[in-house]
């Protein structure tokens, strides 16, 4: 408990997953730089380009990993 009140605290930003900006209307992924200027349709449930951009992000990592490794 000790870590997290650290972290809230803190107001550390840099491990966010997602932002969702409700007055632009924007959804972005910080982990695959991924900004939707939909956030409505995200929010009800068209996460097909989402999803897409995600498993693509996934096999690149995987192919990287199979080139180091």
């Amino acid at each position: 408990a000790a870590t997290r009140e650290g972290l809230v605290e803190s107001g550390d930003r840099g491990d966010r997953i997602r932002t969702y900006n409700f007055p632009q209307g924007r959804f972005t992924d910080h982990r695959i730089n991924l900004t939707l200027y939909k956030l409505d349709q995200v929010m009800q449930g068209d996460l097909e380009e989402l999803v897409t951009a995600l498993r693509a992000h996934r096999q690149a990592e995987l192919l990287r990993e199979q080139d180091d490794g």
